[in-house]
């Protein structure tokens, strides 16, 4: 069984200032979404999911999804601002999106596989893909005594796998995965960034702590504003998430109680956010998952300002001129 690329493309990019998704990137007009499918199938993924908003769907199905069809299994889910748990509305003037936790729940219900999380705006490397499509396959592999089509009992309590394991290997356990980059790498010339934080041990994640605003101050140290408000300095060397997740499919179970959790004690909050390195961070600290730490060298890109364009595309002209696309 091949894992599922999950690809959140819901944002509108508020301070690029538009559809960066399907903005030109590449030599021939390529986008990042175009470098992110095509490095997933090279890898060894079977299926993307675009987690969209619909609002845009049939541009983006025009100048995206339907160029991969044909290679690729493709699905849609839609990010919308109402789909929320029962007994849960949004407050009244809320206009913002729930977040990226809230953007994977959006595909609980056509990823029943191990699957992968990126964002669509940001270019990965093709050793990152590698990476994470090797240890998720590994997952998918059956259980010692376990035939092509047993039913078995989840590790998971209350639930029961019943799925043909010759069609998906679905694991019944939580499992997590990250692939890592250093925060030197991931900063932007032209403005603050946002990232989590990760701290390791034994080459396992203990734990992310989000900040915000991270940029060299006018004294030339690096410092983020942390969830507390208070801003410290930060190693260049860190570690960081950026939202290369890899799971197994029982994940949709945690998040959907930490997201009714979320909005119990923060759902009121015009602009909250229910981020998905936060969630992987109270499954870990609950004892619930561990999550390995795949540490990449692929170059990553992105595109948080409309200054950061041109660095971009001469990048990926380099790694075209080398042969790489």
């Amino acid at each position: 069984m091949q894992p599922t690329l999950l690809l959140l493309a819901a944002g509108m990019g508020s301070r690029y200032g538009g559809l960066k998704q399907l903005d030109a990137m590449g030599p021939a007009g390529q986008t990042m979404i175009d470098y992110a499918v095509l490095d997933a199938m090279r890898a060894g993924f079977g299926k993307v999911v675009f987690v969209i908003r619909k609002d845009f769907e049939a541009e983006f199905r025009a100048k995206v999804g339907q160029s991969y069809e044909d290679r690729i299994a493709v699905e849609y889910s839609f990010q919308d601002l109402h789909d929320l748990p029962t007994g849960y509305a949004v407050p009244e003037g809320r206009s913002k999106p729930w977040g990226t936790a809230h953007a994977v729940r959006a595909a609980r219900d056509v990823v029943t596989e191990p699957f992968a999380v990126i964002n669509a705006d940001d270019f990965y490397g093709r050793e990152a893909y590698a990476r994470m499509a090797a240890h998720l396959q590994e997952l998918a592999a059956p259980a010692d005594g376990q035939t092509a089509t047993g039913v078995r009992q989840a590790d998971t309590p209350h639930v029961t796998s019943s799925v043909s394991v010759s069609a998906c290997r679905t694991p019944a356990a939580l499992a997590v995965s990250m692939v890592g980059y250093t925060l030197g790498n991931t900063l932007s010339p032209h403005g603050t960034v946002n990232r989590g934080i990760c701290s390791l041990q034994d080459g396992l994640l203990q734990g992310v702590e989000e900040y915000t605003a991270i940029g060299p101050d006018a004294d030339g140290v690096l410092r983020g504003d942390g969830l507390d408000g208070q801003r410290v300095p930060l190693a260049e060397d860190a570690i960081v998430s950026m939202n290369f997740w890899g799971f197994s499919p029982v994940l949709f179970q945690p998040l959907e109680a930490g997201f009714e959790k979320f909005l119990a004690e923060r759902g009121g909050e015009m602009k909250s956010e229910y981020y998905l390195p936060s969630l992987v961070d109270q499954l870990i600290k609950d004892g619930q998952a561990t999550c390995p730490v795949l540490k990449t060298d692929s170059p990553w890109f992105g595109v948080t300002y409309p200054e950061d364009k041109p660095r971009v595309v001469e990048s990926i002209a380099r790694l075209t001129e080398a042969g790489l696309y």
